[in-house]
């Protein structure tokens, strides 16, 4: 299993490192939080560590740390535009067993 990008996703991510001048790709994680346990943590990769797994989907890398890796393995990340104000990550992740009711936090 991995962690994916869409398409739409992986055009976003390349678009806003090229703006930056830098960066590895995109950082995925979790961290304790919320009432239901997890909430996901999403940066750049400015640098690629030996605890970290990385996938590529459509040329962009995604870096897991391993220990966030359980809770996300098998996920797809998409980037989604309701109206020009809204926008971001939508993530679609099979591990999910219930998540709180404001959407900040999930439970395994």
């Amino acid at each position: 299993m991995a962690v994916e990008l869409t398409v739409a996703a992986a055009d976003h991510v390349a678009r806003e490192i090229s703006k930056r001048g830098a960066g590895e790709g995109l950082r995925i994680g979790t961290k304790k939080s919320g009432c239901t346990g997890f909430a996901y943590v999403v940066d750049y990769a400015d640098s690629i560590g030996e605890d970290d797994a990385v996938y590529e989907s459509h040329g962009v890398k995604v870096v897991v740390d391993r220990a966030s890796l359980a809770q996300l393995d098998g996920m797809v990340v998409d980037f989604v535009k309701t109206n020009l104000l809204n926008q971001g990550f939508e993530f679609r992740n099979p591990n999910v067993k219930d998540m709180c009711g404001c959407g900040e936090s999930f439970s395994v």
